[in-house]
């Protein structure tokens, strides 16, 4: 079982925005310290409590400051960018990284994020895939580059070598860095597409164990549609974590910290969406029995080292088998607390779950 953090970020709306990237840089920073395997920093537009439109920027910064933990964008919102643009950009930031870079991409975006953009949201998914066929041409041509589609129409100048003017720039990582597809839908049409292309799937930390089997069943028939096997140690699940030194410290802190997030800012938003849906493990449960005691007993992942293992342990069980755990970083007010919680997910509890694989 390795370990991951999934950075949205989310800072409460109140805490200054130069303030939120320093909270960042240094979980990160620490993240690479303990050993952490990989982080995936989010992005959008519109959201003041994940405030992170450019998480490129974020990467490059913690890049410099790390020394083996990969970074990758989590996700980018391929509907949201110009694709020849965004090609050379990430293309950029893998040669920063040295290759230690993996590219997330999602296929859809919130409404008001597309609204910001003058996007119509029943597009998005049409622009998204037209973005990721010209960013992946444009890596993998060795001559000129023309692409005519519905969104975006694309003439690439031939290289002149007398010159050394035209399409040149690619990834350090060939063909590209390794990409993985974000899905917090129930049946992700995204995940077909990361089995069919071998990606690695990442999977919301919204939803509830019983949604979450029903991801891997799409992952594999999307591979084999390809003739692919994919393989489970590729999975990625995300979950809200907070281990603390006793079960009693643990719950307050996460009821502080995970439940306002929750009240303040997830709930009101969620609120008559699939998103309050997929966290229930009982569909006809009501919306109003989604409260912070149900998500710390039966989505979050909270308690003591040992409490949190067994936890981890009966996720890994549930699903039949992930290979990396994606711990949604969190922003308290004291921020020793989110460091402790860090600490002993890496030093207690992962020796406790080192034989899932």
């Amino acid at each position: 079982m390795r370990l991951g953090l999934f950075m949205m970020p989310l800072h409460p709306s109140y805490r200054a925005i130069a303030d939120c990237y320093d909270r960042d840089i240094d979980q990160l920073v620490l993240a690479d310290k303990l050993g952490f395997d990989e982080a995936w920093l989010g992005e959008h537009f519109t959201e003041k409590w994940e405030n992170a439109p450019s998480p490129d920027l974020l990467i490059a910064k913690a890049l410099a400051l790390t020394q083996r933990i990969r970074f990758g964008t989590g996700v980018t919102l391929l509907a949201m960018h110009e694709p020849v643009y965004l090609a050379h950009r990430v293309a950029m930031l893998d040669h920063l990284a040295r290759g230690r870079f993996n590219w997330g991409i999602g296929l859809g975006g919130i409404p008001t994020d597309m609204a910001l953009m003058g996007l119509d949201p029943r597009e998005a998914r049409g622009r998204s895939v037209e973005a990721l066929e010209v960013v992946l041409g444009l890596w993998q041509s060795d001559k000129a580059f023309s692409y005519q589609g519905e969104f975006f129409k694309i003439e690439a100048p031939k290289f002149n070598p007398v010159t050394e003017r035209g399409l040149h720039m690619k990834p350090m990582q060939l063909p590209h860095p390794p990409i993985a597809v974000a899905a917090s839908t129930p049946q992700s049409g995204s995940l077909k597409v990361a089995g069919a292309r071998g990606w690695a799937p990442m999977s919301s930390s919204l939803l509830s164990t019983a949604f979450l089997p029903g991801h891997w069943d799409t992952v594999v028939e999307g591979a084999n549609s390809a003739g692919r096997t994919p393989n489970r140690s590729d999975w990625k699940i995300a979950r809200d974590v907070f281990v603390g030194p006793t079960p009693e410290i643990a719950r307050e802190r996460a009821r502080a910290v995970l439940g306002r997030n929750y009240d303040v800012h997830q709930r009101p938003s969620r609120a008559g969406t699939i998103q309050m849906q997929i966290m229930k493990l009982d569909p006809a449960m009501r919306d109003d029995d989604i409260d912070v005691d149900y998500l710390m007993d039966n989505l979050w992942i909270v308690g003591d080292p040992r409490q949190c293992a067994d936890k981890i342990r009966a996720l890994y069980e549930a699903v039949g088998g992930f290979g990396t755990l994606l711990s949604v970083t969190a922003d308290s007010d004291d921020p020793a607390w989110d460091h402790e919680s860090l600490r002993l997910l890496a030093e207690e509890v992962a020796p406790r779950i080192a034989d899932l694989r």
